[in-house]
């Protein structure tokens, strides 16, 4: 059985977002648990998940959050389990500050960042970080890139039929 993940964000507004996630993490049969944390307001919360994520049977975290966007990096200090960064996309600054927030860590506490909103993205690297140690896991992952060149062949295929017919 592969561990689990943990989905946290700082808010609840960024589930709209997240839950695109969620739904990937599901097609694998990943087993996560989402919660609602803040490096700001919730910060002896957030710290006491990441010390006893290991030991509760996780295997990777996902951190979304925006603007300052300190939740990532904060976690990513109190655990040893790889911490995916997900920067959440705010008016002011269109997401920028919290990728930059998300991504410019200090040596020795690394946070993988996806791109701004990308929520699949972290569920997709979150599988492959497990899929390292689980074989079935591996496996749905190889079939699942497999899937996707194959969509991408039968386009191609049906762009040359529409150009040949012109």
């Amino acid at each position: 059985m592969s561990k689990k993940v943990a989905v946290i964000m700082g808010s609840d507004s960024d589930f709209p977002v997240v839950k695109s996630a969620l739904t990937e993490l599901k097609k694998y049969g990943v087993e996560f648990e989402c919660r609602v944390m803040s490096a700001h307001r919730t910060p002896a919360e957030a710290c006491g998940f990441a010390a006893n994520a290991k030991a509760n049977g996780f295997g990777a975290i996902i951190c979304a959050a925006g603007m300052a966007a300190h939740l990532a990096g904060v976690v990513a200090g109190h655990t040893t389990l790889p911490v995916i960064g997900i920067p959440m996309k705010s008016a002011a600054l269109e997401g920028m500050d919290a990728l930059l927030a998300t991504v410019m860590m200090p040596p020795g506490v690394p946070v993988a960042t996806v791109g701004i909103n990308c929520a699949k993205n972290a569920a997709v690297l979150a599988v492959q970080m497990l899929a390292i140690s689980d074989e079935a896991l591996a496996e749905k992952l190889a079939a699942e890139k497999k899937a996707m060149a194959d969509g991408v062949i039968a386009k191609d295929a049906a762009l040359q039929e529409e150009i040949a017919n012109l």
